[in-house]
């Protein structure tokens, strides 16, 4: 999936997540085959990926995708589990709700390109980014009620939120794919693509947010996934506490300046 002018990084021993920067985007690919199913090994690669991200100043936004066209993710692999107790499981929640802090956490935008098959664990990720863009060919669901389990990544909280609860319950009492269509109309995904558009309109609208100040997009990100899981006047405690701090950085003397002499502002990074 590399493209011209692409730079490509792995961290050591990264065997399952690729990592690619396009223009201030950074591209975070499910690469294992066949279908990118999660083991122990690739959640932490996961992990220290988006750390990586976080860290990097050239990186201004965040995608979450796959290396295969035909699978975003087939969930957790099933080996994992096999033998698993209450006490390993208890790890596994630790482990993967640690991944759900860190998207959810995050002080840059992320968006999915979500393509061919999404579901568990690698549908759940992407339920908590800020914009969910899927090829017309993707196929999508919860599937864990099938095997006497719930979706342990953040799912049933971010749907119930997402879609609301009917919604969210008749998609998870089912277990059953819904195609990218009955998906849009869900309110799973936002937009959908051909197939061979996508990640050429994630891409654009990931330089699209680029260009913005990068406070503004913390800010924003902040209270609207912090503040609209709380009280409404605990949301507005939260919108006051980043207009403040706002007010005080050099991105919004230059905001405001820019404005009222009419010219394109010069953003810090």
């Amino acid at each position: 999936m590399a493209e011209s002018g692409t730079t490509a990084a792995t961290t050591p021993g990264d065997r399952h997540i690729r990592i690619e920067t396009v223009a201030h985007v950074g591209w975070l690919l499910f690469d294992r085959p066949p279908v990118n199913a999660f083991d122990w090994t690739m959640v932490r690669q996961v992990a220290e990926a988006l750390d990586t991200l976080a860290d990097d100043g050239d990186v201004r936004v965040v995608v979450l995708g796959s290396a295969n066209p035909r699978y975003f993710s087939a969930g957790a692999d099933l080996e994992t589990f096999a033998g698993i107790d209450q006490a390993g499981m208890a790890e596994w929640c630790e482990l993967v709700h640690g991944l759900v802090h860190r998207f959810r956490g995050s002080a840059k935008p992320m968006l999915a390109a979500i393509d061919g098959v999404a579901v568990g664990g690698g549908l759940e990720m992407t339920l908590h980014c800020d914009v969910r863009f899927a090829a017309s060919t993707a196929r999508l669901g919860q599937p864990e009620v099938n095997i006497n389990f719930i979706p342990p990544v953040g799912a049933t909280q971010a749907l119930v939120r997402l879609i609301g609860r009917p919604a969210a319950l008749r998609l998870l009492y089912g277990g059953e794919l819904v195609n990218a269509e009955a998906a849009l109309a869900l309110g799973l995904v936002d937009e959908l693509t051909e197939p061979d558009a996508l990640r050429a309109t994630v891409q654009a609208y990931g330089e699209v947010l680029a260009a913005k100040p990068p406070e503004a997009l913390a800010a924003i990100r902040r209270t609207i996934t912090d503040g609209g899981g709380q009280t409404f006047d605990d949301g507005l405690r939260i919108e006051a506490e980043e207009a403040v701090r706002l007010a005080g950085t050099a991105n919004f003397a230059e905001g405001v300046a820019a404005f009222l002499a009419k010219r394109q502002p010069d953003w810090q990074r």
